[in-house]
């Protein structure tokens, strides 16, 4: 891996969080440190940016880390976990869920240095994630975090900065940018095709033209009639090209478009 780690920091104790980012942020082969308070505030970070490595405590409330690092294995292409915790005992348990390393507290730096090194050698054997990989959204509802699949969704709406996915399993507001997820999924299939939407090609039923527009029809989430969203003038063409060419769709050009 030639590129700095992106690394995420997670402790509950702001002074041992602080201690972890400046440890973290003062290594050569680390590039960005980010950090989180609790498992909710890390499933956030992960689901807004890509992060190699997670240095994670193990008591927090809420989502331990063992159970945080449990969600992760969910994931199509999962950071790597270094756990940095003052109990001995725990090892056994992260080394089961798939830990990397596991640091006592208080740090040493020439073990933690052992251990960004071990992370960057473990990321480097991974093979590259495929295209057919699919992702999960971490999503929080009444203080549960449930994961979305990416091939559940139907179509995406801008909400501000945040998005609201329409899926198999409900609606769900996440907070990124519709922008950020046109770019992340534009090659896994889903097409940009209003400032308000994202769409999933596979699930387009038709395109339909009247006189006030142009609409694409999507049969999702077991609506039926389908759901129409607005195409905006500038991606009418995209979307047509592509519902001819992309191999992901189950869309059939003329029999639902008039």
């Amino acid at each position: 891996m030639t590129r700095p780690l992106a690394v995420l920091a997670v402790d509950d104790e702001a002074p041992a969080l602080d201690e972890l980012i400046y440890l973290l942020s003062g290594h050569p082969l680390v590039g960005n440190v980010y950090g989180a308070a609790d498992a909710n505030a890390a499933l956030r970070e992960l689901a807004e940016r890509r992060i190699d490595a997670l240095f994670l405590d193990i008591n927090m409330p809420g989502l331990s880390g063992l159970e945080l690092a449990s969600v992760l294995g969910n994931f199509s292409n999962p950071p790597a976990v270094v756990f940095v915790t003052a109990h001995e005992d725990k090892a056994v348990a992260a080394f089961e869920v798939g830990a990397t390393d596991y640091l006592l507290k208080p740090l040493r730096r020439e073990r933690l240095d052992e251990a960004v090194r071990r992370v960057v050698n473990a990321r480097a054997a991974e093979p590259a994630p495929t295209e057919e990989s699919d992702e999960v959204i971490p999503v929080e509802l009444a203080g549960l975090t449930q994961l979305v699949r990416r091939d559940s969704i139907g179509w995406v709406e801008a909400d501000g900065d945040y998005a609201r996915l329409h899926s198999s399993t409900g609606s769900h507001l996440v907070r990124i940018p519709l922008s950020t997820l046109e770019t992340r999924w534009r090659n896994q299939g889903f097409q940009r095709v209003h400032r308000s939407y994202l769409v999933a090609l596979q699930l387009v039923t038709g395109v339909r033209t009247t006189d006030s527009g142009v609409f694409v029809q999507i049969r999702a989430n077991g609506a039926s009639p389908a759901v129409e969203l607005p195409v905006s003038r500038r991606q009418t063409r995209e979307l047509r090209d592509r519902l001819i060419r992309d191999p992901m769709r189950s869309y059939r050009p003329g029999g639902d478009e008039h």
